[in-house]
Order: structure tokens, then sequence, then C-alpha cells
């Protein structure tokens, strides 16, 4: 989705969009025809009112196709009255252009119709009162308004929605420019609005609309084939539904059935997004099923498996877990006659309506049903991120851009150099657009453009945006890559490369670590001992190559190995034990301290190997030591005999709850020398409280220095170090 004023010019001349035969004008008499059929008189007068009041404000005033202005709020309110919507709702769709084309003002209304109508009114007015220096930040402006009014009345929006419908229905009756760049709009923010709200069928008239007035020959290509093979099959569909009906007779439910029409935009966009031919796209029956409660949705369904096989994976149950907009169906995909696949949704006729009119459900329904009050509390939901979107947003054209985003919370569309559209998910990165379009680009990718401008992979991509991926032949996928791709194609073929590479080349870098430790202690390169074997065995490894593929990622330790090899040599040779590692202090990623225990010098010590860690120092008698069962993994070490780092120790301390205590402590660890780096208090009672210290120290004897000064302190009461 990109922004209006950088879309290229469509592919191909537009002629003018083909008129349909102009309909009889709609008056005022057949509106209230309408409106008696389930508003009370008096509102009825009410918006016989509003219209006298707009037909005068409007006199003088024509439309581009020429007709009087008034027949484009009465065919405003006519959209909204078929939707049963309450006569305030009927009045403002009257009255909605009055503030912005007439001499009336917000206050004229108020005062004769009430403040929900002014307010209605003023929400989906423009701002024409103030300068801009844009069309798209005029455009923007208005925008933002009209959401920040939806926020607080949401017949706003379907006001505005009525009117743009209208507008779209006598869109070409403009001239070829501003109908595009209307029906741009249209496809780009308020069809997926209607679609947010769950207003089904005003989004698939707004994007059929638009799409034929955006692109009128792909439009007409595309319904002159949906029509052939509609003729071509419109005897096997007959057979389909009169299956169907024939087999929902057996089970005795009554049931309404009826085809489904594809949607033109929508197969389009599949055609496009996906590059799928016709034949892949519409090679697909549609059949609708409405009941009359939600036990029998579940009854048809298991009909329909009945008739015909189910196709694996394709039944979603939108009943038990509704979509955000509130939409509730069963569908599922089935193996018709000769194997054609037919789409089948299954739902009650409340759910339907809801289906059909989301939000506009709850004024159908007064009684208040649950589906349509459940799509008007996700339509709440959905504004409350709206507003948010507005508070930390700086100006109109930014707020536009997120909630169109926002639209569209699954998927990005960006462009490849050549001008083809590629869908990913939200959040995906140019290394995920390089996957996409091939795992050879994918692997050899170093960097990437982004509206030619360089930027790292692990850049997120915007809508709009126009990729291209810069590759070398010598480049190859890296394990950090994983951190910041997010498609299952992208992650799958990573792993894979990194599978078929890394094992031989981890060995060989194992290999390698080993004979330099080795040689270390003596022993010439390439020269492995002879206690290797019975390592193995004890490391429960298969052969050296298990073995140097541990080392090589970082599982064991080269030192650690040498050290156990050499000591096996020797005890073999001279009966010798296994000498310790020295511990000289915190050596790097190697070497660790436990947090469990925090051993210092002076404290017997024993070391672990930890995946990722490397060996790990605990005290002698920590449990987490006594737990390890598998004696390779335990390293016997010692402390060097002098250490000029510090180690953490843990000390706890209980004292009576006086003034100025914990700066007495403070000073008192001070004066040894020593640093403070943790500290927490927790209330005993009123009296007493504990206190948490961790103590930078150089050794127990250190440790044993500042406990000892601690204790001359009146208002300690208690003192320990914490062990494991």
């Amino acid at each position: 989705m990109s922004s209006e004023h950088s879309d290229p010019a469509p592919e191909e001349p537009v002629p003018s969009l083909r008129h349909a035969p102009e309909p009889e004008r709609f008056l005022v008499s057949d509106l209230c025809s309408i409106l008696e059929t389930y508003l009370e008189p008096e509102e009825v007068k009410t918006i016989y009112r509003a219209y006298l009041l707009g037909a005068d404000a409007h006199d003088g005033q024509l439309r581009a196709s020429g007709e009087a202005y008034i027949y484009h709020p009465l065919a405003v309110a006519r959209i909204l009255a078929e939707m049963h919507m309450d006569a305030d709702s009927i009045a403002a769709a009257i009255l909605h252009d009055v503030i912005e084309d007439t001499p009336v003002e917000r206050d004229a209304i108020s005062e004769q119709f009430g403040e929900d109508v002014a307010m209605l009114v003023d929400g989906v007015s423009k701002l024409t009162h103030l300068k801009f220096d844009s069309r798209e930040e005029a455009q923007a402006a208005s925008f933002r308004k009209m959401m920040l009014a939806m926020a607080s009345d949401l017949r706003v929006i379907l006001v505005k929605l009525a009117d743009r419908l209208h507008n779209m229905r006598t869109v070409m009756a403009l001239r070829p420019e501003k109908r595009r760049r209307i029906a741009r709009e249209t496809l780009e923010v308020y069809a997926p609005i209607a679609q947010r709200l769950g207003m089904s069928a005003i989004r698939r008239e707004l994007e059929q609309l638009g799409f034929e007035a955006l692109y009128p020959m792909r439009y007409r290509v595309l319904e002159a084939s949906v029509q052939k093979i509609k003729g071509m099959r419109k005897e096997l569909m007959r057979k389909v539904e009169g299956s169907i009906v024939r087999r929902l007779e057996e089970y005795d439910i009554q049931a309404r059935v009826y085809g489904r029409e594809k949607n033109l935009w929508s197969i389009y966009r599949k055609m496009r997004d996906k590059h799928l031919s016709f034949s892949e796209v519409f090679d697909v029956f549609a059949i609708r099923i409405v009941v009359e409660n939600k036990d029998t949705c579940y009854r048809v369904l298991g009909a329909m498996h009945t008739l015909y096989k189910p196709k694996p994976g394709r039944f979603k149950d939108y009943i038990a877990i509704p979509k955000a907009n509130g939409y509730q169906s069963l569908h599922t995909v089935l193996f018709g006659p000769h194997g054609i696949p037919i789409e089948v949704q299954i739902r009650t006729i409340a759910m339907d309506q809801v289906a059909e009119t989301g939000i506009a459900a709850h004024w159908h329904y007064k009684s208040g049903d649950e589906h349509s009050t459940a799509a008007q509390r996700r339509a709440h939901e959905w504004l409350r991120t709206v507003m948010d979107l507005q508070h930390n947003t700086g100006n109109a054209l930014e707020f536009m851009e997120n909630v169109k985003v926002d639209l569209f919370p699954d998927e990005v569309y960006v462009f490849t150099p050549r001008g083809e559209i590629m869908e990913l998910p939200r959040g995906a990165t140019g290394l995920d657009f390089a996957y996409a379009v091939h795992t050879d680009i994918g692997n050899s990718c170093v960097a990437i453009k982004i509206d030619r401008h360089l930027a790292p992979l692990s850049t997120p991509l915007q809508s709009g945006q126009t990729v291209e991926v810069i590759t070398a032949p010598n480049a190859r996928p890296r394990s950090a890559w994983l951190n910041y791709v997010i498609t299952a194609k992208a992650r799958h073929n990573i792993r894979s490369f990194l599978k078929s590479v890394r094992r031989q080349e981890a060995v060989e870098q194992g290999r390698l670590l080993l004979e330099n430790a080795l040689a270390q202690r003596g022993y010439h390169q390439h020269e492995l001992p002879k206690s290797l074997p019975a390592l193995l065995e004890t490391l429960n490894c298969k052969d050296e190559d298990d073995l140097f593929f541990d080392i090589g990622t970082g599982e064991r330790l080269p030192a650690v190995i040498a050290a156990k090899l050499v000591a096996g040599t020797q005890q073999g040779e001279q009966g010798e034990s296994e000498p310790p590692l020295i511990i000289q202090g915190a050596e790097g990623m190697v070497l660790s301290f436990a947090n469990c225990c925090t051993p210092i010098p002076g404290d017997p010590i024993v070391g672990t190997m930890t995946a990722g860690k490397g060996i790990v120092i605990h005290r002698g008698e920590c449990a987490n030591v006594r737990r390890v069962s598998d004696s390779g993994r335990v390293v016997s070490v010692e402390w060097a005999a002098e250490l000029d780092d510090e180690f953490p120790a843990g000390i706890r301390l209980v004292t009576r709850n006086e003034r100025g205590v914990l700066a007495r402590i403070a000073s008192t660890i001070s004066s040894q020398g020593a640093n403070i780096s943790g500290v927490t208090i927790s209330d005993e009672d009123s009296m007493a409280s504990t206190i948490h210290m961790v103590v930078d120290v150089r050794n127990r004897k250190h440790l044993a220095d500042i406990l000892r000064r601690l204790r001359h302190i009146p208002e300690v009461v208690k003192l320990m170090r914490v062990l494991a």
C-alpha cells in the first residue's frame, strides 16, 4: 500500500467508464416510506425537517453529473435507512455537507436538531477553513478529525462510509485523474475501515467500484472471464446446490442455500500478489448456508462432511473464535463433483446480518443482540488503539499513515525494482524479502537498498517501499540472521544452509583448538594422546569428530579436554592423577562464577561444564554441583596463589529500624575497601528490617574482616554470609 502521491501511473490507458442507465431519482417521499417501517412518526418528521433545511441550503448547487446536489444527501440517507440506522444518523446524513458547502453553521444544526446531530455532521465535515501546504496534508487532517470524532461516536464513520459509497456509485461523472485519486483512497482507507468494522457488504461494493474506477480495463477483462466461467459451470453449480439442499432435507434442517459471488477485487489481488493464474484463483465454488441457530451450524457441518469429503487443513471455526471485527461463521472446503473444491460458509441469520453490516447491526437489532454488541465492542477496542496513535504522532500525515498500516495488521506490500508487488508479514525485514524473491538470493545477500538507500538487512519493511537486494558470490548465511527474520521460508533456508556447512566447519575448528591446547602442554602439533579413545567413551562421544564438533561449537572447552587427555596419558604411564585447572579470575566468556553460591578465593571450589557458559565455578558443597550426575561435566579446579580481582559475596543483616543504620553499614563496608554492588531491604515488622547486600571482596579473609566490623554496629541484630 503506497501513498497517493507516490503511486505510479496506471499501466494501461484509462478510457471513460461505461455509464449505467441513470437510475430514477430517489425522492424524500421514498426515504420517508422506508423510515416509517421502523421509526416513530415524530422521528420521521424530524428527518423531513432536516431535508427541508438541506434542500434550502444546497439550493442552486449541482453535482458533477449535473443533477441537483440534494439528491446526494438523500441517497446517503437511503443507504443508512436500509441498514435501519437511528433518526440522528439519518438526519446527519442529509445535513452532512451543509457546514462544509453552505453558510449553515454548526450552532444552527445543534439548536434545531440537537447536539448529537451537530456532532455527527461536524465529524464528517472536512477542514475547509484551514490552509495546508498540499492536498495530501489537507486530506490527512480531515481524516484525522473524522477518526477522532468516530472515537466518541461510531455513527460518524457509518455516515462517512455511506457518503463514500454513493460517491463511488457516481464516480464516473468525474474526470479520470480525480476518479483515480478517489478510487485509490477508497481502496486504501475506506474499504479497509469497513472491513475492520465488519461491514462486509459495504466493503465489497467499495472494492468493486474502486477497482473499476482505478483499473477499468483490468476490471472489464476479469469481469468477462468470471461471467464466462460462470456460464460454463452453471449446470454443475445447480447440481451442487441441489445435492446440498437434499442432504439438509434428509437431516430435517431448515436452511437458506445460495451461491456466493466472488469479489473481483479479491480475485485481482490474489492473482497480482501471489502470481496466480485466473483459473488457480477462480477454480472454487462458493456456497453459503444460513440457518436458525448456532447448534444447527454444527449439524450442517456434519451433513456437509458426509456429503463431500472435506479438504484437510481448510476448516475454520470462527463461531467459537470470532475474528477481530466480530465476524462469526464456520468455513470448510469440500471436494465436490469431479474433485472441484467447494468453499462452504455456515452461519446463523444473526451472524449473517453482523457479517454484512458489522457494527450497524447494533442499531438494526434494538434488543441488543450478543453478536452485534460484540462487533461494537471490538470496534471500540480498535478505536482505542487509534487514539493511542493520535497521541503519539506529530502530524496528520503521520497519523493517517499509521492508521492505514493498522488497517492491514497482517501484511506489508513492497515493490521489487521492476515494480512487482511482494506480500510479506508485518515486521518482515529486508532479509525476509531477499528469501521471498529466491532462496539463492537470500543465501548470497550482503545488503539491501530501500527506496535506493542502503539499509541493514535487519531493517523492518513498510508498505509502499521499493526494495533491492545486493548479493555477492562468496556470501553465505550467518547464524545471527535467525535473530531478525520472521518468515518461515527465511528461517528454514538459513537453518538448512547452516546445518549443511556448520558441522564440517565446527569439526575442523574444534580439531585446531584442541591441537593448540595440547601444544601448550608439550604435545607436538597434529599429535593426539593415546588416552583419546578412553576419554571419548567417558564423554559419550561416538568418535573424534563428535568431540571436535562439541569443541568447535563451544559445548566443551579445549583447555579442559587437553588437561583430561594429558592426565589420562600420564596416569597410564606414571599412575598420576589429573592436575586441576588453576583459576586466575574471570577470564571472559569461557569461565563464570555461579550466582547460586557466589564462590570467592579461599572457598573450596569445583567446576562444571555448562553449554554456552564454558566452565562454571561453584563452591564445593553447592547443591547444584551435587545434582550433576554426569561425571564428565565436572572439572577439578583450584584458586591461583595470588589474585587481584574482586568477587561478589552475599551477606544478610537483620537490623533494628533506627534512623541512619543503612548509612553506618555502608560507611563501615567502604572503610574496609569494599564496594556494595546490590542492596534490597524488606521489613520484618515495625521494629526490624532484613537487608540483603552483595559486596565485592578479594577473598575470604577480606569478607571476614568486613563481617567482624559490621558486628560492632549496635543496630545489627544478626549477620551472616548468604550461601547456597
